[in-house]
């Protein structure tokens, strides 16, 4: 049987769906490629650069071990082109022994064959 091959825009409107359920560990393991490339704007909370699901995964618990608690989430419709497509996030959290913040950032993701193959963040 054949299997279908989501487009970027079905990629997207999963991914937004999902975030906006908070099922993150769900929109990595199923949205993303097992050979991803995830780029921070820098180091200094995570690693800048990791690749392969199972290190994106390993990255996105040590995020969620850092955060005291999260009080909002935003995250806009996505904008397409070709084989990418972005989404602004405003996040408002306290992070352990810290004060509580907004965070806004711009995503990139480009998707290949019906996965996301590479992300990056500007924050």
């Amino acid at each position: 049987m054949k299997q279908t091959i989501l487009t970027t825009n079905e990629v997207a409107a999963k991914f937004i769906e999902l975030c906006r359920q908070d099922k993150f560990y769900e929109v990595q393991t199923e949205l993303y490629a097992e050979n991803c490339i995830s780029i921070e704007a820098n180091d200094f909370l995570l690693p800048k650069t990791v690749e392969g699901l199972q290190e994106i995964l390993k990255k996105s618990q040590l995020f969620e071990s850092l955060v005291e608690q999260v009080h909002e989430r935003i995250i806009s419709d996505p904008v397409i082109g070709g084989d990418y497509f972005s989404v602004s996030w405003s996040a408002d959290m306290t992070f352990k022994e810290q004060e509580r913040f907004t965070m806004e950032e711009i995503c990139v993701y480009k998707v290949h064959e019906g996965k996301i193959v590479f992300e990056q963040f500007f924050y």
